[in-house]
């Protein structure tokens, strides 16, 4: 058996085929069959390890020797256990503020951490600044046709299981790689018609803005409390997929997202950050009946996938926390 030591051959994934369970409580909200695309369960904790893993590798066979990674929390971690597992040297850059855990993690995983500045952006930009510096290779969090290749992967693993296409699949939306990944994954196994339900949270909407005005947007700054969704500009490809398949663009409010993680831990026992409740906020928000009563989405889906992208970034005392603060705003409005 292998130990982190220890170099991962090249030709392995990274990743793990994650379960595809079917949720009895999220299928009474909706109506209909819903099956949860486990992501959160990924030796890194987040789907990002796919398209992450992926492109280390490709890189790893071109004599990389350093990597650098810009991220809000699962990228960074995902290039950090991948450089580990490859045998490279990484560095890791992330916005002042990150979460100890988080910190530890990366440590554990034995890369080297720099902080600067207030959101992702900033640390993308000193990411980078060590790219010109030093030569080092740049991981990108979302950002690269290797890494929306390695999303991908999941596509082939739900149609392995289910056999047949979904009636929606619902994810959430950052930077958009994993949008682009699913776009491209459903293009290979001939899902194009299936609707994308791509959810947002409010102050992290940087997608739902660029489609809206028909080219991307860049957030003045991040205001949500789903962090890991906080990238001011999606990437370019993201914009380009709604013309490939049918997306579906939805804000919700962090409250709707906090209170779907907190819905989701009593209902399945996991427990997930804000990013992922976005996501999970769709059925539990109503959403997806709401789009159903538009017609905007088929009143008979059959069944419904959700991607449970991940939970890196959320313990209990954070929840605690983002209730509390989300219940001070609510006390302070007018």
């Amino acid at each position: 058996m292998m130990d982190g030591s220890q170099k991962k051959g090249p030709e392995e994934h990274l990743h793990m085929v994650t379960p595809l369970l079917e949720s009895w409580t999220l299928s009474q909200v909706a109506g209909t069959t819903v099956y949860l695309k486990l992501e959160n369960i990924q030796p890194t904790g987040s789907f990002k390890i796919r398209g992450i893993g992926h492109f280390c590798q490709e890189v790893a066979k071109k004599g990389c020797k350093h990597l650098v990674c810009s991220s809000g929390g699962n990228a960074g971690v995902a290039a950090a256990y991948a450089a580990r597992k490859l045998g490279i040297p990484a560095t890791i850059v992330l916005p002042k503020g990150a979460n100890p855990n988080l910190l530890r993690r990366l440590e554990r995983e034995r890369a080297e951490v720099q902080m600067v500045g207030k959101v992702w952006d900033d640390a993308n930009l000193k990411a980078q600044e060590l790219v010109k510096t030093y030569g080092w290779v740049e991981v990108h969090p979302f950002d690269h046709p290797l890494i929306w290749e390695g999303h991908g992967s999941m596509i082939h693993e739900l149609k392995d299981t289910l056999g047949t296409q979904p009636g929606a699949i619902i994810l959430s939306v950052g930077g958009g790689g994993l949008l682009a990944g699913v776009v491209a994954g459903m293009k290979e196994v001939g899902w194009q018609d299936v609707p994308i339900i791509a959810m947002e949270t409010r102050g992290a909407d940087c997608f739902n803005q660029a489609i809206r005005a028909g080219k991307l947007v860049t957030l003045p700054d991040i205001t949500s409390l789903a962090k890991c969704l906080g990238a001011k500009t999606a990437a370019a490809r993201a914009l380009e997929c709604i013309h490939e398949c049918q997306i579906i663009s939805v804000v919700v409010d962090d409250e709707d997202a906090i209170q779907a993680i907190e819905r989701f831990l009593d209902d399945e026992r996991m427990l997930v950050e804000p990013a992922c409740g976005a996501a999970l906020a769709a059925l539990y928000s109503g959403c997806v009946g709401q789009l159903q009563a538009e017609g905007r989405l088929s009143s008979s889906l059959g069944s419904i996938v959700v991607i449970v992208c991940g939970g890196n970034s959320i313990h209990r005392a954070e929840l605690r926390a983002l209730r509390a603060q989300l219940d001070g705003n609510r006390v302070a409005l007018p």
